[in-house]
């Protein structure tokens, strides 16, 4: 049942292509000939206008839903940011405490060294050495023994400042875990924060929708394909991909074959698989799997990741999109991008401009 279920959210994904961009990909100047992409049929006339909801039109919603939308992306990102920052600090509090018991067992240790230098003095009756000598039977003897005092007041000494050294480590150790421990504290803040924000956003967008009838909803899909269609057309047509002619590295088509093998799994936020993704957890997902560990998020993946010009760019680049860089797809070839679009969408194909692209990035350079 798996199968068929992913064989058929496959075909849904193609659907979906075909229906949103594949005339506009499959004019792209210099697409070769004999492409697998079936021809693209004329695309049917505009439907009638929709009623309009509560006064507005029905693009009006559709631009409404997709800016909440949107916003929820953001606060997305910042709730991911924040759960990988909580991570990364509670694992190094954990290499603290690894640090602060080896500490302890270590001042254990040198206390026990400190103890029996100090009953062996003890032992020797602590004779001042001119003493020690007159009464020696043996002063050659003595003066060994003197001479091995010396190197165990000097390992006395060192022993000490060795436990100086390592008690001042536990109270550096003690200061950095307190630092974080109040940074985790801020970011589990910030993650509720983000969470409500999400959930405010989608509940909103939701709550748009779900006043509109049937054929409303029908013919919202259509407004969407429509603004995308229009979007990429107006992107091929300023010349974009007149030079991009780049070939993806083996790295860059594993990370494809990832990502494509997602096509129809919802999207859901916060997600990085294996059953839903979102929009950045399916790129650093995909090239986790190609065997490129890349930052978690669209934002800290534009940050980080080596900028290329939209010229040079190839099969596995990451299409940073608007200016907040909310949103992330990798790029496939012929002018296409596979995406997790956002909640109540599957991960499909879309054109590579049909969104406002900000910047491509490069995980492998």
């Amino acid at each position: 049942m798996g199968t068929a279920k992913r064989a058929s959210s496959r075909v849904q994904g193609v659907s979906a292509l075909a229906l949103l961009c594949a005339m506009a990909i499959l004019t792209a100047p210099g697409l070769a000939a004999g492409s697998a992409h079936a021809a693209p049929a004329v695309p049917a006339a505009p439907a009638a206008p929709a009623p309009e909801p509560e006064g507005k039109s029905l693009e009006q919603v559709r631009k409404e839903i997709e800016d909440l939308y949107r916003q929820a992306g953001t606060a997305t990102d910042a709730y991911n940011l924040a759960v990988g920052e909580t991570k990364a600090q509670s694992e190094r509090i954990v290499e603290i405490a690894k640090l602060v018991v080896a500490g302890q067992d270590r001042i254990t240790g040198l206390k026990d060294r400190a103890g029996s230098a100090a009953r062996a003095q003890y032992r020797s009756g602590g004779l001042p050495p001119g003493a020690a000598l007159a009464l020696s039977d043996s002063p050659s003897a003595y003066l060994d023994g003197a001479g091995r005092l010396r190197q165990g007041e000097k390992a006395t000494t060192d022993l000490l400042s060795e436990l100086n050294r390592t008690q001042t480590d536990l109270e550096r150790y003690a200061k950095d875990a307190g630092a974080l421990w109040q940074k985790m504290e801020e970011n589990r803040v910030k993650q509720e924060a983000a969470k409500k924000e999400i959930e405010d956003k989608i509940k909103a967008a939701e709550a748009l929708e779900s006043r509109l009838a049937a054929e409303e909803k029908a013919r919202l899909i259509q407004l969407e394909q429509e603004a995308q269609y229009k979007a990429q057309t107006a992107w091929l047509s300023s010349g974009a991909m007149k030079d991009v002619k780049g070939a993806a590295t083996d790295a860059g088509k594993r990370a494809v074959q990832f990502a494509t093998a997602q096509m129809g799994k919802p999207y859901e936020w916060g997600a990085a698989g294996p059953g839903s993704f979102d929009c950045s957890g399916l790129t650093s997902q995909a090239w986790l799997a190609a065997g490129r560990p890349i930052p978690r998020t669209s934002q800290e993946q534009l940050r980080l990741l080596p900028k290329v010009a939209l010229k040079d760019m190839r099969p596995g680049d990451l299409i940073i999109y608007f200016d907040d860089a909310s949103h992330v797809g990798m790029y496939v070839g012929d002018g296409a991008m596979v995406h997790a679009p956002r909640p109540g969408r599957n991960i499909t194909m879309a054109g590579a401009g049909s969104m406002p692209i900000k910047a491509v990035v490069r995980p492998d350079a």
